[in-house]
């Protein structure tokens, strides 16, 4: 048994090893996560909200993440594909349940398969920049509180969570600031790492800023020397301390 457990935690390891070097040569386009229901059909007006608003998240040039089912996941990867930019690219996460038969949408551009959430979840927070919550239940719950619970301990880099509709997550977020913040099992800090919105464009509009800030420190990035790089001909030499002899 203690051999087991043993190699089970060497495999962890390794897995936490690898998923942060897939972050590192992943990430070189901004992407956001929308989660949202999958019972939702495309007659709703909801549907459209969120196919809308990733059709517009694609003009942007940024890359859209989904579960990669049907309802709001359908809805997102499709406003993707409507939005033709040749440039943003749709991905599907999916999972593989023993008791739901989920099929991916016929959206999507790049699939993954994960036959458990945890790891599923992991996926989602490693691709992305930027998170939207839409209209969802008990799935949708479990990956709002994953992302927020990444956040607050700082497992994840700072990332803007857009709860999307102040109908029904403005009353959860009542709830938490009533009975779990009053009580100190959150504190009002962490109450502040999640957005709630009314509008996609209001969701956009924070999105679209995170995008720029990706952007501005990609440029930074490219432009500092690597590490122990001299400098270049003719540029200016930092002084000597004093007394040490010249070069």
């Amino acid at each position: 048994m203690d051999e087991i457990r043993e190699r089970y935690q060497r495999v962890l390891e390794e897995y936490l090893t690898l998923d942060t070097l897939l972050r590192s040569v992943e990430n070189t386009h901004f992407r956001v996560c929308i989660f949202g229901s999958a019972r939702i059909r495309p007659s709703d007006n909801t549907y459209r909200l969120v196919l809308n608003l990733a059709r517009q998240l694609a003009y942007e040039g940024i890359d859209i993440v989904t579960g990669g089912g049907p309802g709001l996941m359908e809805a997102a990867n499709r406003g993707v594909h409507e939005a033709r930019t040749g440039v943003s690219t749709s991905y599907g996460v999916t999972i593989e349940l023993p008791t739901l038969a989920e099929m991916a949408n016929k959206h999507l551009d790049v699939k993954s398969s994960h036959k458990r959430f945890s790891l599923r979840l992991d996926e989602f927070m490693r691709l992305t920049h930027a998170v939207i919550v839409a209209s969802g239940g008990i799935g949708t719950l479990l990956e709002l509180a994953y992302v927020w619970q990444l956040l607050q301990v700082g497992l994840i880099e700072e990332r803007p969570v857009v709860l999307l509709g102040k109908r029904l997550w403005g009353g959860l977020i009542d709830w938490m600031n009533r009975e779990m913040v009053r009580c100190g099992f959150v504190s009002p800090e962490d109450m502040e790492l999640v957005q709630v919105v009314e509008t996609p464009d209001e969701a956009l509009e924070i999105v679209r800023e995170a995008h720029q800030r990706f952007l501005a420190a990609q440029a930074q990035q490219a432009e500092a020397p690597p590490p122990g790089e001299r400098p270049p001909r003719g540029g200016a030499l930092p002084p000597l301390p004093s007394g040490a002899p010249p070069a």
